[in-house]
């Protein structure tokens, strides 16, 4: 083997092994977030970490999770990641409405400033439901 060859293969498993050191540090990072957040959101299971934080998943035409608790005024991400579009709308009044959400699209609302539960449905998809508790 040529030592321009041998050079060539080294610098390769040098790459190599760095980006397996990368990911590995990567990981171990990630699964003690993970650890915290779990442990974090055993004390509130529901509640949204920060303003700006709450979010709801809207996938094979159901809401994750159906039940949020929010504070007074907090901004609400919707993301849809199913291919038809949906809405999340409040039942009572005009409490706070997505619009439509196109398949593959994001929206948002801000939740209301009156504590309370209030109720949603896709107003397309009526039979989706869920609930917004704003403390």
């Amino acid at each position: 083997m040529s030592s321009a060859h041998q050079c060539r293969r080294a610098a390769a498993l040098m790459v190599a092994t760095a980006a397996a050191l990368s990911l590995a540090t990567a990981y171990a990072s990630a699964s003690e977030n993970s650890v915290s957040a779990a442990s974090s959101s055993l004390a509130a299971p529901l509640l949204s970490p920060g303003v700006g934080a709450a979010h709801i998943t809207i996938k094979n035409f159901s809401y994750s999770p159906a039940k949020l608790t929010v504070k007074a005024g907090q901004k609400v991400t919707v993301t849809n990641e199913d291919s038809e579009a949906h809405t999340v709308t409040a039942t009572q009044g005009k409490a706070f409405d997505t619009g439509r959400i196109a398949g593959g699209k994001s929206g948002s609302f801000t939740a209301p400033s009156k504590k309370g539960s209030y109720s949603f449905v896709c107003a397309y998809h009526p039979t989706m439901k869920g609930t917004l508790t704003v403390h």
